[in-house]
């Protein structure tokens, strides 16, 4: 169990990629399974995106957004104080464009908007909350198709299986917004084992041989905090994400 656990421990500080830095800000590629910073829920790992990349570069980050921890992609953090502060603002105002990509169940529509709030997710730090910090939050994101697919395989009555490539841009930050979003549609998103469907979720394990969430973040675009020109970065797939969309056709 345990080289097991050192294995998984390695192929993710070897999976996470710095994508861009200069001065101001470091963006690096987060693999799926790794968390961005210590969290009392998952008090077993020992490994975090916050400290990898300070041994990469030798020099302190400031996270000022997250990553879900099943979710891979693109993260960005601040290299000094001020920058942070920049940045956070522009995350708290709506202003930074996120775009992810998703594999989900079904054929969805060509593109929509969802507006749908979404109640606090209590946990250990929400139970000291307020009552009045626990209401539902406006919540809305934005999707487009960018491909369909059919698959030859029985799950319950249906013998074949549809799933769409999607492409999705939350207009605010609600936690697994887009996971509870795509659920409200009625397109899950494969590996999601909190709003997901289990029996589409299974089949992607055995099919693929890998178990995770089919959801990437692959570009920001914000303002940069010295230039203060819009900039835009973008993230590779992870190779897994990749393997799916293959298997997919995508």
């Amino acid at each position: 169990m345990s080289n097991l656990f050192n294995m998984h421990t390695r192929c993710q500080i070897e999976n996470l990629s710095i994508l861009y830095q200069d001065e101001f800000i470091v963006a690096i590629h987060k693999p799926a399974g790794l968390l961005v910073h210590r969290s009392p829920i998952d008090k077993h790992e020992t490994q975090f995106a916050v400290q990898i990349t300070q041994n990469l570069i030798n020099k302190k980050v400031y996270p000022i957004h997250r990553l879900d921890k099943a979710t891979s992609g693109l993260l960005i953090f601040a290299l000094d104080s001020d920058t942070a502060r920049f940045l956070s603002d522009q995350f708290m105002q709506h202003t930074i464009q996120k775009t992810y990509q998703a594999i989900c169940r079904g054929w969805v529509v060509e593109s929509g908007y969802i507006n749908h709030a979404l109640k606090y997710k209590r946990d250990k730090v929400a139970e000291k909350l307020k009552r009045e910090q626990l209401e539902p939050q406006t919540a809305e994101t934005a999707y487009s198709c960018l491909a369909q697919t059919t698959i030859n395989h029985t799950i319950g009555r249906y013998e074949q299986q549809r799933y769409s490539l999607v492409e999705l841009k939350p207009k605010t930050g609600r936690k697994h917004q887009l996971r509870r979003h795509m659920n409200h549609i009625v397109h899950p998103i494969i590996g999601d084992v909190k709003c997901g469907d289990r029996h589409h979720n299974h089949f992607f394990n055995e099919w693929l041989g890998q178990h995770r969430l089919y959801l990437a973040a692959t570009s920001l675009e914000f303002i940069h905090p010295c230039t203060l020109e819009t900039m835009t970065i973008h993230a590779p797939l992870e190779d897994s994400f990749t393997l799916a969309q293959q298997k997919l056709n995508f």
